[in-house]
């Protein structure tokens, strides 16, 4: 099940007696949480730590009939924690064992208490990497609830077009490009993006935001800095290259981070040069068809890059980058210098 059918079950009044969510992603468990306590009335939560007591101690007040309240909404956090240690955190025990363990949430989910709905919030694992075994173990110990809400991470383009909607809904206006700067500055987090926007929406008024606002306001966004770098090299505006490179360097930014992004515009800029793309739009289309979030300022920007340089001239900005990385990684570098040093060779 996915979040917006979970919304949209609870909205027509149609809650599932037991829900797990599951994953890491903070802004959809908000949107769930507000959705559900919303359709209960006041008095009639309770909410379960399960690193403090023990899945029996939530099911009994599960069954427990309450003299003010017909319905009940009882939610449970740290739901991993009910697992024994080396079964959640990986170790090679057999995978079936906790299985008994999970008879008494099985033999009340055969029969639940009418009016009373169980969520259980078990965010601490993630779908990918070494968390894939462990968020497996904690799915298994739960199967008896068949309502698994994924809550998996937004995808950079999914978090910019959610993050649009927000702003719609907030009322003011944002420019492109101070979209997109909020987005990657804050890693397309969108439950972070989310409380910028509101205070940005404060901070707005009538007039419309820019980079600078966003520069300004939002936490780490000096880092969008370093997409400013890339644009400037991107267009092999010397000038303004040094000009950013010295702002960065004063703010104190992490210098080997900015050619990591470099190294991604000119790759994407090199591939689109190979595909034979002739304009943003093409690019777009190429990179969303191979699964690579693209939207449509940060097609621009590779185009505006695939404009300036030709494929040799890519391939040795490439080559550049990669003697950059090196003198970044010497004992004792002087980044700044290392740097210099690249964009007056990149530029020339």
């Amino acid at each position: 099940m996915t979040p917006p059918q979970l919304l949209a079950r609870v909205k027509k009044n149609d809650i599932p007696a037991a829900v797990l969510l599951l994953g890491p992603e903070a802004y959809e468990r908000r949107r769930i949480k507000e959705a559900m306590t919303g359709a209960f009335p006041e008095g009639s939560i309770t909410q379960h730590d399960l690193g403090e007591v023990t899945l029996a101690q939530v099911l009994d007040d599960a069954r427990a009939l309450s003299l003010f309240a017909s319905e009940r909404l009882v939610w449970v956090v740290n739901a991993e924690s009910v697992l024994p240690r080396g079964r959640a955190e990986g170790d090679d025990a057999e995978s079936g064992a906790s299985a008994s363990d999970a008879g008494p949430l099985a033999a009340y989910m055969k029969d639940p208490t009418p009016g009373v709905a169980l969520v259980f919030e078990a965010s601490r694992f993630d779908f990918e990497g070494d968390d894939k075994r462990k968020q497996e173990r904690v799915r298994k110990f739960y199967s008896a609830i068949p309502n698994v809400v994924e809550l998996r991470r937004f995808a950079s383009h999914e978090a910019r077009n959610e993050a649009e909607s927000l702003v719609r809904r907030a009322g003011f206006r944002m420019e492109p490009a101070a979209l997109d700067l909020l987005v990657e500055a804050l890693g397309a987090d969108i439950a972070r993006i989310a409380v910028e926007i509101e205070k940005l929406a404060l901070f707005a008024g009538t007039r419309s935001v820019s980079v600078d606002d966003i520069t300004t306001m939002v936490p780490d966004a000096r880092a969008t800095t370093i997409f400013a770098l890339v644009n400037a090299l991107g267009r092999r505006d010397r000038a303004r290259s040094l000009e950013v490179l010295d702002t960065l360097t004063r703010e104190g930014e992490y210098l080997p981070l900015a050619l990591a992004f470099l190294s991604t515009q000119f790759r994407m800029a090199l591939a689109a040069r190979e595909a034979g793309l002739k304009s943003a739009p093409q690019i777009q289309a190429h990179f969303t068809r191979m699964g690579v979030p693209m939207w449509g300022s940060r097609a621009d920007q590779v185009y505006q890059t695939v404009a300036k340089f030709g494929k040799p001239q890519l391939e040795r900005a490439m080559q550049l980058i990669f003697e950059a990385d090196r003198g970044l990684r010497d004992a004792r570098p002087d980044d700044r210098i290392v740097m210099e040093q690249f964009v007056l060779r990149l530029t020339a």
